[in-house]
Order: C-alpha cells, then structure tokens, then sequence
C-alpha cells in the first residue's frame, strides 16, 4: 500500500507557489517574526552593524530560496558563525571595528567562492569526514562562547577583557556591577524564553517567543525613558551600602541608519596578501559550509513529506547568496535549524515560505528602521543566551556520555581545544584525538583513511554491503557516496562480521541511512554484529570485533 503522504507532496516552483501559497505565505509571515530579532541579535554579537544580519536574511529568503536545493530550509545568519566573523572582525581590524568589518566581507566573499565550488564539484559529501563528536563540541563550544560574552550585555556592562577567557573570568564582576535597569530588561526577557520553552499548548506555541521577547524590550524601554540619557539611582544611600548611580540612554539600543539604503557596505580587499586573512576565510569557509550541511539534513528529517535536500547544489546555493551578501554588508548564511523548524511547525509547504519570509524582512526594513532603533540590546542578548545555553545544555553532555566514554572525552578536548585556541584549530585537535584513538585500539594506517568494503547483487532487489578492516569516520565517505547510488525499493544488507572495529559516526549513519531507505520504500538490515563487543550500552556506540 502507497504512503498516502507521498502522493499528495506539495509542487515546486510557479505551480507550488499558486498551489500552497496561502500556508507559505503565512508561515514566511511568522518565521520573519522570530527572524527578525535574531538576525539583529547575531549581527550586533558578531561585531557587525544589525543591518548586517537583516541582508543576510533577505538574500537567503528572495535570491537562495529560488536556487538551492531544499524544500522548506530558511536560509539565514546563524549564531554558530558568530565566533568566526567576530574573531576575524577583531583580528583583521586591529582595534578598529569599521575596518574589520569591511575587511571580513571581504573574505566572507572569498569564503563563498570556494563554497560554491565545493557544491559545483559535489563535495557536499566531505561534511561526513567529521566525527559526531567533534562536531557536537563545535556546537557546544559556540554555545558556551556566545553565553559569555552576551551575559555582561544582559547585564548593561561592557568587560573590559580582550581575550575569550578572560571575558569568561570577568563574568562574576559583570554580575556585581550590572546596570539595573538594563539588567531587568534582559533577564526578564530571559525568563520569557524559559518559560515559553515548557509550555505545550500548541495555540500559545504559535506565537513567537523571540517576538514576545522584543515586544516587552520595547514596553521596559519606553517605562525606563532609554532613547535619552540620564542618571538613577538604584537605592538610596545607606550607612552600609554607599549609594550607587546608574547611567543609561540610546547606547543601549539597536543602532541603525534612517534609510535603508544607508546600511550597506562593501568589502575592502587590502589584506587579501595577510596570512590572517586566508584563516579567517578558511573559517568562514570550512565551518559555514559543514554547518549548513548539517543543517539543510537536519530538517529533511523535520520535513512531513519526508523530501530529500540536493546537499551539493543546496551549498552552491549558499555559496551565491554569500557572496553577495559579502558584497553587499551582510553576514555569511547558512541553512538555520531553528527558523527552518519552526517553518515546518507552522505549516509550510515549499522554498515559497522561505521568499515571503526575506520579502516581509525587506518590507519591514525599508518601512520602520525607527522601531528597530527602540530595541534594547539586552533583549536580544537574552535571546543569544538563550540559543547559547540549547547548544551547550548539560543534555549534550549527558547525550554524548550516553554514546561512551571515548565519545564524551572527544567531545570535551573539542570543547576545551576551541575556548583556548580558535574553532578551527579547535576542530583540527578534535579529528586528531579521534585519529589517535582509533590507532590505540589497532587500526591500520593504511585502513585510517581506506575503507574495505564489498558489493554485490544476489538477484534482481537484493544488495548485499560486506565491509571488512574498519569502518570510522575518516575513511567511509567512499561507501556514503556508493550507497548513494543505489537503486531505492530494494533489500539492502549490511554486512558487518569482517569488520573489526566500526565507530560511533558509522554506526550512526548506517543506523540513519537505514531508516530513510525503509521510509522511501526499500529494506535494510543489518547483520554480523553478534561476535562485536561495544563500548558503552548505546545502541549506537562503537564496537570492536571480539577476537577471544
């Protein structure tokens, strides 16, 4: 019996567009809500102007939804790039902002180019050289990046540290010394999004918590008077607490031009022979690409008619939208899982809700730059603590202790690899702690980045995949692109019993391969697992042949 899902998924294009317009239309509608403040959120976070992150967003929506290869992905700025524009802001500028800015845009342009050659030559593939691990780190690392250094924005003060770490150590003083006012502004704001995250009416759901968020900033502004600048005092002077005075006004929201038109740049090429700025562009380059990728699959798994992103033209995509979003002021985007779910939870049909959602930002921004002056910054500080604390929340730790203890102290040198040093060499201490691992427990330099593996056809709908030696992260890209290829509708086995040893990335994506194949129809199995020994009670974890 057919899936009745299948025969009714949506069409793309102008016949999508005439046929779903209407859910897409109101979905682009509520997804710009939630954009909307994000988007200013990560621009300000990165050390760009907040009309930086709103171009980004509006390109994604108009130019890259009309290319790419998804079907209900929002393409926008996202908070795990931030460390990489802010670090390349701050390292290309040298003190001074403006000229880091301009010059990051122009290795965001740079970035693109190279993005968009790895989608021509189909090498959306590379994102699974990546161990899970490692990449749950990046993720968690970010998280903690962001949460200290949008705290003491939270709080009204500035740290004075110029070093990760000690922005980190200068948190506790942040928390002595916050502004009040400013302080109420954020953590109220912060206690919206908590408590929006545990209610489960599905009615209240539909409202936007980010929305909400900026709705009561702009209520607290007006009641605390920030567009002028004066003094308060918090509480009156005492014998044992000296009084203490407040200063507060128009630095404490969103900066923005007038007009539109006012809030491009363009990108300064005079550093392009620096050795700083061929890493900034590696960065941008390497981390926007696999967190895109990772993104974009992510939300085919969200999607209800179960589509299938082209990852390969998908980064191609990106990659053009990039770069004219480098050309023109704006941030580096990628695929976003948080807009992108929200987009699939407000019924969205096709790429359509992701044009209306870059349409209606333009419209707003072109319309009411005013009202975005009005935001305080502590409200979208609050949301980046937010969005900080999902990606580096004590279930990720649990989540990853859960798989084994090999994947959990992977996971923290990864974490601890990034706060001392950067992301990507961070990533680069991550991969070779892996590597390592897998030679102390015996595999083969020469099985380290070769994969053996055996396929045959034993009738008309029946494959079987032997694989031999090891199966880990850094060698099975050549098996992922074979299975690829397979024929769908068909018995695929899995052979496993010649393998001595086959790591958690593995056994994570045969697992998920597996699933999506019996979804679209066909049959996996997996066998040979008996005489295997794994290394922690997750159904998913490492395991080695049992050689006794």
């Amino acid at each position: 019996m057919s899936n009745p899902i299948s025969q009714a998924v949506p069409k793309t294009g102008i016949p999508g567009l005439i046929e779903n317009w209407r859910s897409d239309l109101l979905s682009g509608f509520l997804v710009f809500l939630i954009a909307l403040p994000l988007c200013l959120g990560i621009a300000m976070a990165s050390g760009f102007p907040p009309m930086g992150g709103i171009i980004t967003a509006i390109i994604g929506g108009l130019v890259v939804s009309r290319i790419n290869g998804s079907f209900v992905t929002i393409n926008g700025p996202a908070a795990g790039l931030i460390v990489v524009i802010v670090d390349a802001v701050a390292d290309l500028g040298q003190g001074d902002a403006m000229a880091g800015y301009r010059y990051t845009l122009a290795a965001i342009v740079i970035a693109s180019v190279l993005q968009t050659l790895l989608g021509v030559f189909k090498a959306g593939k590379l994102s699974a050289f990546f161990p899970s691990s490692v990449v749950h780190g990046m993720l968690a690392a970010i998280g903690i990046i962001i949460m200290a250094k949008q705290i003491h924005t939270l709080l009204g003060v500035k740290p004075a540290a110029k070093t990760l770490l000690g922005t980190i150590a200068e948190i506790p003083h942040s928390l002595m010394e916050f502004n009040p006012e400013i302080a109420f502004i954020g953590v109220m704001g912060l206690a919206l999004l908590i408590i929006w995250s545990l209610i489960k009416n599905p009615t209240l759901k539909m409202i936007p918590a980010p929305l909400l968020v900026v709705l009561m900033g702009l209520a607290l502004e007006r009641y605390f008077d920030l567009d002028h600048i004066h003094n308060y005092a918090f509480l009156p002077d005492t014998k044992f607490l000296p009084h203490h005075e407040f200063s507060i006004g128009p630095a404490f929201l969103v900066s923005v031009p007038e007009h539109f038109m006012a809030g491009f740049s363009f990108p300064d090429f005079g550093k392009v022979a620096t050795l700083e700025f061929w890493e900034a562009v590696v960065a941008i380059w390497l981390v926007g690409s696999l967190e895109s990728l990772l993104s974009a699959t992510a939300v085919d798994k969200l999607d209800p008619y179960k589509r299938t992103s082209n990852l390969n033209r998908d980064l191609t995509a990106v990659g053009i939208g990039n770069m004219i979003s480098g050309m023109i002021g704006g941030l580096p985007m990628i695929a976003e899982i948080v807009r992108s779910s929200a987009n699939v939870n407000n019924g969205a049909k096709t790429a359509w809700a992701n044009f209306f959602h870059g349409a209606f930002l333009l419209i707003f921004v072109a319309l009411f730059p005013l009202l975005i002056h009005e935001i305080p910054l502590a409200s979208l500080a609050a949301l980046l603590v937010f969005t900080g604390f999902r990606l580096a929340s004590p279930k990720e730790f649990a989540k990853t202790m859960e798989i084994g203890l090999d994947n959990f102290v992977l996971f923290i040198v990864t974490i601890i690899g990034i706060l001392a040093t950067d992301l990507l060499i961070g990533v680069l201490i991550g991969i070779a702690v892996k590597l390592l691992i897998h030679i102390a427990r015996g595999v083969k330099l020469s099985n380290l980045f070769t994969m053996a593996y055996h396929v045959k056809q034993t009738d008309e709908n029946t494959y079987h995949v032997a694989i031999s030696g090891a199966a880990v992260f850094s060698n099975f890209m050549g098996l992922k692109s074979m299975l690829s290829n397979l024929p769908e509708h068909k018995t695929i086995f899995f052979d496993l019993s010649e393998a001595n040893l086959i790591d958690h990335t593995v056994m994570e994506f045969i697992h998920e391969f597996s699933h999506d194949y019996a979804h679209s129809g066909g049959t996996c199995e997996v066998v040979g697992l008996d005489e295997h020994e794994p290394y922690s009670d997750h159904p998913l974890a490492a395991r080695r042949k049992n050689l006794a």
